[in-house]
């Protein structure tokens, strides 16, 4: 196989590929089609889980169970992250997860409450699959690419992951509004369309899976295998991952710029991974749709409208941090987002809705993008960089475990999602002074 040069177009290309493949998952299980399907199952009380030998809350119980998938991503990625810096195969790796994750969302397919153990074990497969091939994916980046290459490729990839998962997202859209058109029976009465409707939300699920698997194949076939070593896997290699982290947390001593860096990107990313992982929940449940069919177009338009401003905000993003510097962009993104949080609270019709979707989906391509690509530019020169990468994400998860559980508690015992949201405020604002205390005397 040829080995491409770092830098090279075609290298670059394909790594961002694999934003193309796997963004379906975020839009359609994570933000879409999932939420709007989870809220037509058949719970008690009107939202209620019974689950555990307890009645939870729909919403609160799908915050603790993302909350304990991205705990198990924080506990393992460091260990096989190790193992992936000790062989020097972290593509393996990034193939497990992928296909994990992939199967995964074919298995939500059987989601049922009857089968509600079943059907949370799938969407549990699907989030580690996710998450855990992004901690090998993102450890790419400084491989593939310079220092002045990597906010323009970090970008291009969410991009292409956007422009992706939208093309996906129209077909699923098209199949659960005409379910006719693909061959599914609607029958004559309101009831039958309704369940060809939720028949076709399950076929999605399907695609998503196999889109996310199909085109991860150009990715795998041009990034390299990794670094070899020529080393064997023991059992102390399964602790080598905790002792780069231990190391990593060591080197930060010396690299003020980045230790600081990251005490801002746990806080801010807490609440950002946050609103985009319960967004579709709160549109669901908290916004006065007028019926079952205006609140599904209602919700998928918003995230249509969510991730073609992500595009444009993922280019502007890049091209403020060109002009204006990194850490700049960032204060003035999470100012944003902070204010988002605020105005969330008051938002009750469609059309406010609509507006606060439009905002979110400006800042959240940019906010992702930037902060990768900022971690990636202030790391020291090495060569293990999925030790460095694989700390920025046990960062990232640690943040969403303490975000979700804390989102989750508030809805639960508050009974109101509203209440959650807005406390995500106080995140921001630590967030936008943790970044001014971070030094400049570095490039950005």
């Amino acid at each position: 196989m040829t080995q491409f040069e770092k830098g090279s177009k075609k290298l670059l290309n394909a790594w961002a590929f694999y934003d193309w493949a796997n963004s379906v998952y975020t839009l359609t299980i994570a933000s879409t089609i999932f939420p709007i399907f989870y809220g037509t199952l058949n719970f008690v009380n009107g939202n209620q889980v019974p689950i555990f030998g307890l009645e939870i809350k729909n919403t609160a119980l799908i915050s603790f169970i993302t909350a304990f998938a991205f705990l198990v991503v924080a506990f393992t990625s460091p260990i096989l992250s190790g193992i992936a810096d000790f062989v020097g195969n972290k593509k393996a790796f990034m193939k497990f997860f992928c296909y994990l994750g992939g199967l995964g969302c074919i298995g939500i397919y059987w989601f049922k409450i009857e089968h509600i153990y079943w059907g949370l074990l799938f969407y549990f497969f699907g989030l580690i699959g996710y998450w855990s091939s992004l901690v090998f994916y993102n450890s790419y980046l400084p491989d593939i690419a310079y220092p002045e290459q990597q906010d323009k490729i970090s970008a291009k990839g969410f991009s292409m992951g956007y422009i992706g998962s939208v093309l996906l997202l129209i077909t699923n859209l098209a199949m659960v509004l005409y379910p006719q058109w693909f061959g599914f029976d609607i029958g004559t009465t309101e009831e039958q369309k309704n369940e060809a409707a939720i028949e076709a939300m399950r076929c999605s699920f399907i695609t998503v899976g196999i889109w996310w698997i199909l085109f991860s194949q150009y990715t795998f076939y041009v990034l390299p295998k990794g670094v070899s070593k020529g080393h064997k896997v023991t059992k102390d290699v399964f602790f080598n991952g905790f002792k780069e982290l231990k190391t990593v947390w060591g080197a930060l001593k010396e690299n003020l710029q980045l230790k600081r860096y990251l005490y801002a990107f746990f806080v801010y990313s807490m609440a950002v991974q946050t609103i985009m992982l319960v967004a579709t929940y709160f549109g669901e449940q908290e916004i006065e749709w007028g019926g079952e069919e205006e609140k599904t177009m209602g919700l998928i338009v918003s995230i249509l409208v969510i991730q073609v401003l992500a595009i444009v905000g993922a280019v502007l993003t890049s091209r403020a941090s060109a002009k204006f510097g990194n850490i700049k962009t960032l204060i003035a993104v999470n100012f944003v987002w902070m204010t988002m949080c605020f105005v969330a609270y008051f938002v009750t019709t469609p059309y406010q809705f609509y507006a606060t979707a439009s905002m979110v989906g400006l800042v959240m391509g940019g906010i992702q993008a930037l902060s990768r690509s900022t971690y990636s530019k202030f790391l020291p020169e090495t060569k293990d960089t999925t030790s460095y990468f694989s700390f920025f994400d046990v960062s990232e998860k640690i943040g969403i475990v303490i975000g979700m559980v804390l989102y989750g508690t508030i809805d639960q015992v508050t009974g109101s999602m509203r209440n959650a949201i807005v406390f995500l405020f106080i995140f921001f604002l630590l967030g936008i002074i943790l970044l001014f205390r971070v030094p400049r005397y570095q490039k950005e």
